[in-house]
């Protein structure tokens, strides 16, 4: 059951999901960062108009930037301002946590994934993995697995009647 707000909405917090993530990385660990936007931005996200799906992100200069994200802009959004839905947007972390992540991914080999896109309170925040490449056997070996499990369940559920 979904619980509604005052106004009418549900109080689900999730704007976007990256579910080709998991299937392709191994996340390791994960961070919370605050995302720096525009007017336009956030009323599309209200809209729930953003996808994650080949969105990647870099570091530079000791910032975190998010690319490839595309937030579609309201057709009822103020006409005099330029819209770029795939524009680069800072992240926004502590300088401890940037300069932990610069260590471990130039170092270590790891990657930063965007993983969720969500409120919290009246903020937008991003969930980012420090994320290892699977390789093709990993994949198949995860998806045997995920069968078992709907197979398993199944087998229980039949048994159960």
């Amino acid at each position: 059951m979904v619980k509604k707000n005052g106004k009418g909405g549900s109080t689900s917090s999730t704007i976007a999901l990256n579910k080709k993530a998991r299937h392709e990385y191994f996340i390791e660990d994960k961070y919370e960062c605050g995302l720096e936007l525009q007017g336009w931005e956030v009323k599309s996200l209200r809209a729930g108009k953003a996808n994650l799906g080949d969105s990647y992100v870099l570091l530079q200069n000791s910032q975190v930037y998010l690319f490839g994200t595309n937030i579609t802009p309201l057709h009822l959004a103020s006409s005099h301002v330029v819209c770029d839905p795939t524009r680069i947007r800072k992240l926004l972390m502590h300088k401890s946590e940037i300069e932990r992540l610069i260590g471990l991914v130039e170092r270590q080999g790891y990657t930063l994934i965007p993983l969720a896109l969500y409120w919290k309170g009246p903020w937008v925040k991003v969930e980012i993995g420090l994320a290892k490449g699977k390789k093709e056997h990993d994949k198949r070996q995860d998806l045997k697995e995920r069968e078992w499990q709907r197979d398993k369940d199944r087998m229980m559920k039949n048994k159960a009647r």
